[in-house]
C-alpha cells in the first residue's frame, strides 16, 4: 500500500540513478508525478518520459542522465512565499543556483527559478541537484 506516489518516484529516480541505470519503469501514473517529471525533464535531469498505456494500469518510461546527485522529497510540503523562498533554497540546495526545488503553484507545477520570475509562491513538493 502506497501512502506517497510522489516519495516513492523519486526515490525510485534516485535509486536507479546511482546504480547507473539508463531507464527504469514508474507504476502506476499519476498528474502529479508526470508534472515533476516535465520539469525535471526542462531542467535536464532526466532524458525523458513517455506514459505507456497498454494492459493494466498506465505507467511511466524514464529515461535517466547522470547528472542527479540527489533527489526528495519536502514533507511537509510547505506554503512558500516569494519573498521567502531562499530559506527554503538554503535548507534544502547544497549551494546558490545549484539544483532546482519544485513548486506546485496555482500556475502549474514550476521550479523555484519559474516561481520566482512569474512571482508565485505555492507549495514545496521536491528538491533536486
Amino acid at each position: 500500500m502506497r501512502h506517497d506516489l510522489l516519495n516513492d518516484v523519486i526515490n525510485q529516480i534516485k535509486n536507479a540513478s546511482q546504480v547507473g541505470f539508463k531507464t527504469i519503469e514508474i507504476r502506476p501514473a499519476g498528474r502529479l508525478v508526470g508534472r515533476v517529471l516535465k520539469v525535471m525533464q526542462d531542467y535536464k535531469y532526466i532524458e525523458s518520459f513517455e506514459v505507456i498505456s497498454g494492459q493494466g494500469s498506465p505507467f511511466f518510461r524514464v529515461s535517466l542522465n547522470t547528472t542527479i546527485n540527489n533527489c526528495g522529497v519536502i514533507k511537509p510540503r510547505f506554503p512558500v512565499k516569494v519573498i521567502d523562498m531562499e530559506k527554503f533554497e538554503s535548507r534544502y540546495l547544497p549551494a546558490q543556483d545549484f539544483g532546482i526545488l519544485i513548486l506546485s503553484t496555482t500556475r502549474g507545477v514550476m521550479s523555484h527559478i519559474e516561481a520566482r520570475k512569474t512571482g508565485v509562491g505555492g507549495r514545496l513538493l521536491a528538491f533536486v541537484y
